[in-house]
């Protein structure tokens, strides 16, 4: 089949606010990455010689890609309309990996150097799942309810990444209440800032400029972070591969935490790739997962530990007019500002406190989607799969002592907070299925749930056989249950899949 000869520009007027919007985006992750790294104890570096530029080869390799799928399809249909899909550092998977992932790492093995290898190891392994999953993405996503899917990720927005931002926001209330009201005006309400400015821009240059202005940035903050300012060359390294051993070792428990949230970003570039589709650019989801994979894979050898995805900011840059210019764009601006050490100085110099409303707004967005893409009868589903990751939050901000600390509170925090991903989607799963009432489907799943539990997937601190006894027991209690309802259904004629009385007229 011949293609139209056509002229797709490799770069057009409407790129620019595109760019601008995906800059953002990438740029507050990147901010966040850096300043939660440091706070960490992790030296700069590894966080500006490895983590940052191994994070900009990821962006930047997707990037690329992306507008050259965009010139083939442009060129396979014979448009010049064609938008590049967004991409970069997933936010929600970031938050898992830099609390669920590093965190633990580091508490665990008391060594930054060690904690680094270990999580690039996790993300070179989730890249490769993905990357796996592409294979078989949509047989995957068929059988898992999207409300447990969405209500895990809630949980995860509402504690890691709404949640823990609006802390950040109030530190410096002065700051970072005017960056909030500036986000909620110009974003949420979608009034127009002055000069045409980027909301989400004009957030943070308002609070910085607060923030030195009122003395909570000193001059020296300039300083420091300019001296930053060199050369940060994007060198391979054997660390995925050093740290594997101990992913597969001492900290294999990781794997509750990296499979289930590899699994979720699959599905995320799924969805935010169907949602481009609606809007009148099909690409083919298999290769986007693809790419992702391989992306993180790519930039976890270069030393970043962040997997990477397709944004639903997409449909935006396509409605700006859009086409491959402003992905390109950001991945040359990535790929300077990391290896000069732009990043390390906007860290130094941008207060948390006036990025931090940018992620609020993020997180509570992902919170009301999960309801807003659900019927209202899975409402029910979604809540009590956000519970779980509120557990895990608690229990990661006391770290190793979260058991002494929260016992007086419940002593069912800490293994509800254990595996949270595979119990938040499990608990979401058999919840939607009662409510479909397919009491197969609900036994099932809970089946599942006391494998996982008798391994150590869930409800325990490490991978090991009979790992969480009475949670198995409780599963499996409630597996019979199941069947017991399933049998009573099936005996009172109810049909599973139309909730109708068989031999009736259908509803």
């Amino acid at each position: 089949m011949s293609t139209k000869a056509i002229h797709y520009p490799l770069y057009k007027k409407e790129d620019t606010d595109a760019f601008f919007a995906l800059f953002q985006n990438n740029l507050a992750n990147f901010v966040v990455i850096a300043v939660t790294m440091l706070g960490m104890g992790f030296p700069a570096s590894i966080v500006f010689g490895k983590v940052i530029p191994g994070a900009a080869i990821a962006v930047m390799v997707g990037n690329v890609y992306y507008a050259y799928m965009a010139k083939r399809l442009a060129q396979k249909e014979g448009r010049t309309d064609v938008t590049a899909l967004s991409y970069g550092i997933s936010t929600p998977v970031m938050f898992v990996f830099l609390f669920g992932v590093l965190a633990p790492a580091n508490a665990l093995t008391g060594d930054h150097e060690l904690a680094w290898k270990i999580a690039v190891a996790a993300a070179f392994l989730s890249g490769l799942v993905e990357a796996l999953v592409s294979l078989s993405g949509n047989w995957v996503r068929s059988r898992l309810p999207r409300a447990a899917m969405l209500g895990a990720l809630a949980g995860v927005a509402f504690t890691f990444i709404a949640g823990e931002m609006l802390f950040n926001t109030f530190e410096i209330p002065v700051v970072g209440l005017v960056s909030l009201a500036i986000i909620i005006v110009g974003v949420v309400a979608k009034v127009a800032m002055p000069f045409r400015i980027p909301a989400t821009l004009f957030a943070v240059i308002a609070g910085t400029i607060l923030a030195f202005a009122l003395g909570f940035q000193s001059p020296s903050q300039i300083t420091e972070g300019l001296a930053n300012v060199g050369f940060y060359p994007m060198l391979p390294t054997l660390a995925p591969f050093e740290g594997m051993s101990y992913l597969f070792g001492a900290l294999i428990g990781l794997l509750a935490v990296l499979i289930p949230i590899t699994l979720y970003n699959a599905i995320e570039t799924m969805n935010n790739v169907d949602a481009m589709s609606a809007a009148g650019d099909s690409y083919d989801v298999r290769e986007c997962q693809a790419v992702d994979g391989v992306g993180t894979m790519i930039g976890a050898i270069f030393g970043g530990l962040f997997p990477t995805t397709v944004y639903i900011a997409t449909v935006a840059s396509k409605e700006m007019g859009a086409g491959r210019g402003y992905s390109i764009l950001n991945a040359i601006v990535f790929g300077l500002a990391a290896m000069s050490g732009i990043i390390a100085a906007l860290a130094a110099i941008i207060p948390l406190a006036a990025v931090a409303p940018i992620l609020v707004f993020v997180g509570m967005s992902m919170v009301g989607t999960a309801f807003l893409s659900n019927d209202k009868k899975y409402y029910p589903a979604i809540a009590i799969a956000m519970l779980p990751y509120f557990a895990n939050y608690v229990m990661t901000r006391f770290n190793n002592h979260a058991g002494e600390v929260v016992a007086g509170i419940s002593e069912g925090i800490v293994p509800l907070g254990q595996g949270a991903m595979f119990t938040a989607i499990l608990l979401g799963a058999i919840t939607v299925s009662v409510i479909d009432k397919n009491f197969k489907q609900a036994t099932i799943f809970a089946l599942i749930a006391a494998f996982l539990s008798f391994v150590g997937f869930m409800h325990a601190p490490a991978l090991t056989i009979n790992a969480a006894q009475d949670f198995t027991i409780g599963y499996m209690l409630i597996a019979v249950f199941f069947v017991y309802c399933g049998i009573k259904q099936t005996a009172s004629g109810v049909d599973t899949k139309t909730n109708s009385v068989k031999k009736g007229r259908v509803a």
